[in-house]
């Protein structure tokens, strides 16, 4: 038995989140089918961090165990001819049975790619999330230091969120401008269920001028969602890769995933 790890991407619009349901297609689900074609037996998947319905990935790391060797090359063509439009298998390689896609984990990374004109999005509807008002940069820049570091973030996560432990540390976050388009890149060691849509919320509200920078220590102090303002659409959210220890000899990740 051997185990295997993989980069998938995706775009999330075209399916019902990552886990495997009975009757809508999903990422987990199109991608077991085509991983199990080669393996020529079923497959378990498991990957480094489940994203809703609408939520894409351009660095999904998943692992899959497997009795069947194929070479590097075999597993990325034949599965990519296997599997249907809108995902993609970017690399995958043996690797250390004590892997893990999720646990072995030490850091995961989201952006939130936000269009800030007037005029709705037409080819990148779906992929960006479109806000009309205008937002200043600046302003949303001056709430990272109260994101950084490690906090109780009951205030940012959806209600049905499932994790025992809702302290999370936010290590690096950035947010950048360029004309029309702004970037908010946020580096962690978990993430809880909405998190970072709600925090692309926060954000909002202080970018439209509606609230204050230092409101947002207010909102984590809270541990309320309901003082937390609304959930970003998902449109816009990318997962974009997690790290792991070096030992593990994982290829790079791909270049859509440099991300400052």
């Amino acid at each position: 038995m051997m185990r295997i790890a993989a980069c998938l991407e995706y775009d999330g619009s075209r399916f019902f989140g990552w886990q495997k349901q009975a009757e809508e297609p999903t990422v987990q689900g199109m991608a077991e089918i085509a991983f199990g074609k080669i393996a020529n037996h079923d497959v378990n998947l498991h990957c480094a961090g489940r994203t809703d319905t609408g939520v894409h990935a351009c660095g999904q790391t998943v692992h899959f165990d497997t009795d069947q060797y194929r070479t590097s090359h075999s597993w990325v063509s034949g599965t990519n001819s296997e599997l249907p439009e809108g995902v993609s298998v970017v690399w995958a390689q043996e690797v250390d049975p004590s892997f893990h896609a999720r646990f072995s984990a030490v850091s995961r990374v989201y952006r939130y790619i936000i269009l800030n004109r007037q005029v709705r999005p037409t080819y990148l509807a779906r992929r960006v999330t479109w806000i009309y008002e205008s937002l200043d940069a600046g302003r949303m820049n001056a709430c990272v230091k109260y994101f950084l570091g490690k906090h109780d973030f009951n205030a940012l996560r959806a209600s049905k969120c499932s994790s025992k432990n809702p302290v999370k540390e936010i290590k690096a976050m950035k947010i950048h401008r360029a004309g029309d388009w702004i970037w908010i890149d946020v580096e962690a060691d978990g993430f809880l269920h909405h998190m970072v849509r709600n925090i692309v919320g926060v954000l909002r509200e202080v970018g439209n001028g509606e609230r204050s920078p230092e409101w947002v220590a207010d909102v984590i102090a809270s541990r309320d969602r309901k003082q937390g303002g609304i959930t970003a659409p998902a449109d816009g959210l990318y997962f974009v890769k997690a790290s792991y220890p070096e030992m593990f000899n994982l290829p790079p990740c791909p270049p859509a995933c440099n991300y400052w």
